[in-house]
C-alpha cells in the first residue's frame, strides 16, 4: 500500500480500508467471530479488540503530546522490539469482553480515529518534526498504520485464517 501524500488521499484509504474490513465481516456469522485460531490463537473479535487498542494508543500519544508531554512508545513499560508482549496484553485485556460490545467500539472508534485526521491539516500530517513527540518523524507515520494499513492487515489475516479454518474442518 503506497503511502498517501495529500491528506484526501489518507481519508480516502482509510475509509476504502475500513469498508473492505466491514464488508468482509458482514460476511462472519457471530458464531465465526468468537472461534479461536483464525489470526494466530486470536478470534476475529480478538483482531477487532487490537485494532480498537492501537487507535486508541496512537490516540492517546498525540493528546498526551498536544499538552506537552512526551508519550511512551508504544506503550508504557514497553518498546518497539516488545510488540508481540504487548499486543498478548491487549489480547488479556479484552478476550472476556463481549462480542457485541467490541463491535460497538470498534465502530465508535474507527469512527473517532477518521473524525481526528478529518480535524488535521496537510501541514500536521505531513510536515516532518511538527510534534516533538513524533521525533523525525510526520504525524501520518503514526497514523497509517493504525488506522488504513491495520484494516487491511486485518483482512488479510482473516480471509486467510478462514480459508486455513475451512479446510481444517473439511479434512475433520
Amino acid at each position: 500500500m503506497a503511502k498517501p501524500t495529500t491528506k484526501s488521499q489518507l481519508l480516502a484509504d482509510i475509509a476504502r480500508e475500513r469498508a473492505a474490513l466491514e464488508q468482509l465481516l458482514s460476511t462472519v456469522g457471530a458464531d465465526q467471530m468468537t472461534q479461536p485460531d483464525i489470526v494466530g490463537t486470536w478470534s476475529i473479535k480478538d483482531v477487532l479488540a487490537h485494532l480498537i487498542a492501537w487507535h486508541q494508543l496512537c490516540m492517546g500519544w498525540y493528546r498526551m503530546g498536544l499538552s506537552g508531554g512526551q508519550p511512551v512508545l508504544p506503550a508504557q513499560g514497553f518498546n518497539w522490539h516488545q510488540l508481540s508482549q504487548l499486543n498478548q496484553q491487549i489480547y488479556e485485556q479484552y478476550r472476556e469482553e463481549a462480542l457485541s460490545s467490541i463491535l460497538e467500539r470498534f465502530k465508535l472508534s474507527c469512527q473517532e480515529m477518521y473524525q481526528f485526521v478529518e480535524t488535521l491539516s496537510e501541514e500536521e500530517l505531513f510536515t516532518h518534526n511538527i510534534y516533538a513527540w513524533t521525533g523525525k518523524h510526520a504525524l501520518l507515520s503514526f497514523l497509517t498504520p493504525n488506522t488504513s494499513e491495520h484494516y487491511h492487515w486485518a483482512q488479510q489475516e482473516i480471509r486467510k485464517g478462514l480459508k486455513a479454518k475451512a479446510k481444517r474442518t473439511a479434512r475433520e
